[in-house]
């Protein structure tokens, strides 16, 4: 019996390329498709979750929004992995900077997820699962972006689950050597991982926490055009 279409995914294997880039926002796939892709059809709308296939310099890649958050990202990306064929995710989302020398609209490459999430209990584990990506796809994103000219940063995000945080502690991580706090790479890594797939995350600064700095919801949907362009020449070369 066929796991698809699934209630949150209208579409057969053969509809997705083997690699998916995933920004949290709909219309930021959107815009990655009309500007970046040709022969573009859209291939999901359920929810409003539109997913996109088509080629960039003539190779297969596909787009499709993960929505906010972890829950969210953890089944789409779940069901990607395991229901319709894709080897590779990459998700292209914003993150808030919580360490001085990270700036806003800096690009930010997650060799590791911390996290505030429960979501690896699941897995019955007698101990702390470490979220990281995976080493072939961050090699082949780090050599992009040396070559494409780009100063981008490597190191840990922090995923959480909150991001109004009552308790004020995000700025603690940072004093930990972490980069920066996004919603979502926690939990596509550790599906990558169950699924023995590949997952990175690669994320540009949208706002500082500590500064107070921030872009527009309209900067964040069409302007961090490099992270588009360095996630796109990644996929092409796995």
């Amino acid at each position: 019996m066929a796991n698809y279409p699934t209630p949150h995914i209208n579409a057969t294997p053969n509809d997705f390329a083997k690699t998916v880039l995933m920004p949290g926002d709909p219309l930021r796939a959107k815009f990655i498709a009309e500007n970046f892709l040709e022969n573009v059809r859209l291939v999901n709308s359920v929810r409003g979750i539109n997913g996109y296939t088509g080629s960039y310099n003539g190779v297969p890649v596909s787009v499709m929004a993960s929505g906010m958050g972890m829950p969210s990202m953890a089944i789409y990306s779940y069901e990607l992995f395991n229901f319709f064929g894709v080897e590779n995710i990459i998700r292209i989302g914003s993150a808030g900077s919580i360490n001085n020398d990270i700036k806003v609209r800096d690009i930010v490459v997650g060799m590791g997820a911390c996290t505030n999430s429960n979501y690896a209990s699941q897995y019955g584990l007698n101990g702390t699962f470490a979220p990281i990506c995976s080493y072939k796809l961050l090699k082949t994103c780090t050599d992009t972006a040396s070559k494409l000219g780009f100063d981008i940063k490597v190191g840990n995000l922090y995923s959480s689950d909150t991001f109004y945080d009552d308790s004020g502690s995000t700025i603690n991580w940072g004093k930990m050597g972490v980069m920066a706090v996004e919603m979502e790479a926690a939990a596509l890594y550790m599906n990558a991982a169950r699924a023995g797939k590949n997952a990175l995350a690669i994320c540009t600064i949208s706002d500082h926490i500590l500064t107070g700095e921030a872009t527009t919801a309209e900067e964040r949907q069409n302007t961090f055009t490099d992270m588009m362009k360095l996630a796109l020449e990644t996929a092409i070369k796995l």
